[in-house]
């Protein structure tokens, strides 16, 4: 047992926070969407996440259906278009696409800016009047 001014430790599931951070997202896309499309029915949202953006798609969509319950959205089909990293070496001015920020230009050089990938944009939804 810790005692008085001993530190203490937390142990926590990263995936379980990792979830709740999606849930998050998906709650504020399906509260954006409501909110836009009044009384109108939606039948299909079309969001873009860049692979750099931190956010994880299959968790999105597996808290979609449930976010969207009661909701302009249910029954909605999600698709989610995923975006590749993109930098920009700050070296030799080449554009290139990059799997994680460890990346290395084709100079070698490690110093980029990133000019793509960390998007998270509802792209299109498709609604039908009730």
């Amino acid at each position: 047992m810790a005692g008085a001014g001993s530190p203490q430790t937390f142990r926590t599931d990263v995936s379980e926070a990792r979830s709740v951070h999606e849930l998050a997202i998906t709650e504020s896309v399906v509260a954006q969407v409501s909110q836009r499309v009044g009384g109108a029915k939606v039948t299909r949202v079309v969001l873009e996440i860049g692979k750099l953006s931190g956010v994880v798609s299959d968790s999105v969509r597996f808290c979609f259906d449930i976010c969207a319950q009661d909701t302009a959205l249910e029954g909605a089909r999600l698709e989610i278009v995923q975006t590749p990293g993109r930098a920009r070496c700050r070296q030799c001015a080449a554009s290139f696409e990059i799997e994680d920020l460890l990346a290395r230009c084709q100079c070698g050089s490690m110093d980029f800016e990133l000019i793509g990938g960390q998007e998270l944009k509802i792209r299109e939804v498709e609604i039908t009047d009730v």
